[in-house]
Parts: structure tokens; sequence; C-alpha cells
């Protein structure tokens, strides 16, 4: 037993993932200050009864500047650029205000659905200008309380073919975009338009985060592309392509030769789940394929890779409540994971995207941010498996939010009721 100094809160009775017995977690001034087995000090106690505290979801790829658009156009699309072009028509007439208002609804659910970090991917061209930039700066400073957001602005709809785009992400860039982003398939030179991705990721010393090959035919893509520009740039580590659905089109050989090609350019992949299953495979008539790349089988062979949400009530995917313990469900059902693999599934949505986004500050470690989540299970592989309850959520030690869990009343022998409060 280890007498320790005062503490500004106690965590007692935590179960760590890395931990094979319940840990008692200090908080000092916002930070995590020691992870004893049990500590002898003063301090604000909460008694975790040996639940699993992770340090937050994090979400690498999500769209809070067009989230919530359901009733405001139909929503019979086919294809990605059926859904791209619906959005087009609207955000012409899109204010700072309804952004803000949409992306809040959004960011408010995932904040109870325990996510800590998030990286949002931001449209920039002539038709929306920087709207949606402002608001989604505004929302970063307004829940900084509550979660860490990070900007990556891209050009949607292409680049070298959509003029004004260029000089518009270099003015977000200037003022306060974190990350860049591409989306190669829409542009009639797709090599030129990752070129100068590449270019301003470079001047702006920032991360570049692609929308990438959204469909499945193999017999050609931009990855060859995106991996040379990333190894000539030096850009190792700092290079992730979300969607990446042609990987699922590969038969064996080429997905292994693919991989190892990922892995040794340090290039991240991003798996969609809900957008990727709602919108490949539409033309089959029978034994439609899922286009689901298989991200906890790169992250096996090397690549850091993450699941996360994309688009919530919108034409890409009108369904969604931002919670991604729900999408890693979701996704080790449809990929046919296995209880072996329950870890992995739960990496995807916390260590590895963290890895993703070159965060250096996360995790339940001593010096970090007193950033976490507790879930109302006793087992790390129930929280793929149940869905427990997040029961509580944590910033820089600061509790912001609880949830209260169910309560039961069956009616006992003697008629009286008799509490009963499942957990996983």
């Amino acid at each position: 037993m280890t007498t320790q100094p005062t503490f500004d809160l106690i965590f007692r009775n935590t179960l760590l993932r890395s931990s094979a017995a319940p840990v008692d977690i200090g908080v000092k001034g916002g930070r995590i200050a020691a992870i004893e087995p049990t500590l002898v000090c003063d301090g604000v106690e909460i008694d975790v009864a040996g639940r699993l505290a992770l340090p937050g979801f994090v979400d690498t790829h999500i769209h809070l500047d067009k989230a919530c658009l359901l009733g405001r156009c139909g929503h019979n699309h086919g294809s990605v650029s059926e859904a791209i072009r619906a959005v087009a028509a609207m955000k012409r007439d899109f204010t700072v205000e309804d952004i803000y208002a949409r992306g809040a609804r959004v960011l408010e659910r995932a904040i109870v659905h325990g996510t800590t970090r998030m990286r949002t991917h931001v449209e920039i061209d002539p038709r929306i200008g920087l709207r949606g930039f402002e608001a989604v700066k505004a929302l970063k400073r307004d829940y900084a309380w509550a979660i860490d957001l990070s900007l990556c602005v891209f050009p949607q709809e292409g680049l070298t073919n959509d003029p004004g785009s260029e000089e518009l992400l270099v003015q977000a860039l200037r003022d306060g975009g974190e990350a860049i982003g591409g989306c190669p398939y829409m542009d009639t030179d797709p090599n030129a338009h990752l070129e100068r991705i590449f270019d301003l990721a470079r001047e702006f010393d920032v991360d570049v985060d692609l929308h990438l090959d959204f469909d499945l035919d193999p017999s050609w893509w931009h990855l060859d592309e995106v991996c040379r520009q990333t190894k000539q740039r030096n850009y190792q580590g700092r290079v992730a392509i979300g969607h990446a659905t042609k990987l699922s089109a590969l038969p064996p050989e080429r997905l292994k030769a693919a991989t190892a090609q990922l892995a040794k350019a340090g290039v991240a992949v991003t798996v969609l789940p809900a957008t990727d299953l709602y919108l490949m495979g539409r033309e089959a008539t029978q034994n439609a394929p899922r286009g689901l790349t298989l991200a906890h089988k790169l992250a096996d062979d090397g690549v850091v890779c993450s699941v996360a949400t994309n688009n919530v009530l919108n034409p890409f995917t009108p369904f969604g409540d931002a919670s991604l313990l729900r999408m890693a469900n979701f996704y080790a059902n449809v990929a046919h994971a296995s209880v072996a693999d329950f870890d992995t599934c739960l990496d995807l949505v916390t260590e590895l995207p963290a890895r993703l986004m070159n965060l250096t500050n996360y995790g339940i470690k001593v010096g970090n941010p007193a950033d976490l989540v507790v879930l109302d299970t006793h087992d790390s592989r129930l929280a793929i498996a149940a869905l427990p309850d997040i029961l509580m959520g944590f910033k820089n030690g600061r509790k912001i939010f609880e949830r209260h869990q169910a309560v039961l009343f069956p009616p006992s022998e003697s008629g009286k009721a008799r509490v009963v409060i499942p957990h996983a």
C-alpha cells in the first residue's frame, strides 16, 4: 500500500485493459498522477467497482458539416456520385448557424457515447466557401470541455477541375486547418490532385487523410500513387486513406501484396462500415458484395487501421447515432470477427485511431490528461460482444456526462419490488 499526496479525484477499483486486476487512478490538475493497486490519499472518490475504463473512443473520420440532412432531399441514392450530387445541391444554401446546429447534435451524441477525440472532414469549395469551416471551428471551441476536435479540410468535388478550391483550402489551412484531405476519384486529373494535396501538406506541415477509391473495381486504383507520394515526401506515418473499398475486392495474393505495400509506406486505412456497406454492391441482383475492407486483418499484418463513423443521417448514410462502440460491433459482425479478434476490434476505435492521428497524449497513463470513459462490463472482450452501457465520461478529470443504469422491477414473493441492476 503506497502513501500518496492529495489528489483531486481518485477512481477506485478500475479495470484497465492492461491490468490483470482492478487498480486505483489518482488525478491531479486534470492529469493522471498515479496508477497503483491501492492509493492511500485524500480526494474525491469514484468507485468504478471493477468495471472497464477506456481512454475514450477516437473517431478519425466523420462529416459534421453535412450531418442530419434527412428530410431535406430524396434518399433514393444508389451510388456515391448520386449522394455527392444531392449534398452539392443543398450546400450552396447552408448557413454557418445551420451547420453548427446540425454538427452540435451529432457531436453531443458522440460525447455521451464515449468519444473523446475526433477528426472531422470539412468540405471546402466555391459553393460552400468557408462557412462549414467557420461553423466547425466554433464547434471545436465550444465543445473543447468534452472532446478534442481536429479539422481536416478537403475538396469533395475535385481540385484541379474546380477553380477557386485551392485558394480556399490555403485560407483554411492558414486559419486553423489541422489536416488536409482529398478525393482524387472526383478529379479529372487524380494524380495532379494528389500531388497538390501533398504539396499543401508539406507547406503547412499537416497530415494527409484521403477519401480513396470508393468502388469495387480492382482493375484500377490510386493506392500506388498515394504510397509513392508518401515515400517521396517522407510522410510515412502521416497519411491515411478512408473507405479503400477496392481492397475488399482483391483476391488473396493481391491483397497480401497491397497490405505489405501499405505497411511499408506507413499509410493507414480507415474503414467506414455504415457508408461502405450502404453504398457498395447496389448494382448486384443477388449475392451482393459487402464492400467492407477487413481492417482487423490489415492491423494484424502491420497496417495502422481505424473504424469510424463517416456520415450520420444524410444521403451517404441515412442512419447513425455517432456511437463508435456500436460501429465496432457492427463491423465485427459483418467482418466475421472471431472472439479472438475482439480485442483488435476494440483497438480499431481506441488505440489504433489514436496512432493514426499521431496523438501523443492518448491513453490511461501517468502524465496524460485524465480523459476516460467507464463501461458497464468487467471484461474488455464484452465491450465489443455485449455493447454494454457507457456509464460516465471524464475530460481532464472533470465529469462530462453520466448515464444511469437501467433497473428492472420484477415482483418478489412478498409482493414487494426487487431491484435488479444488470451489467455485462
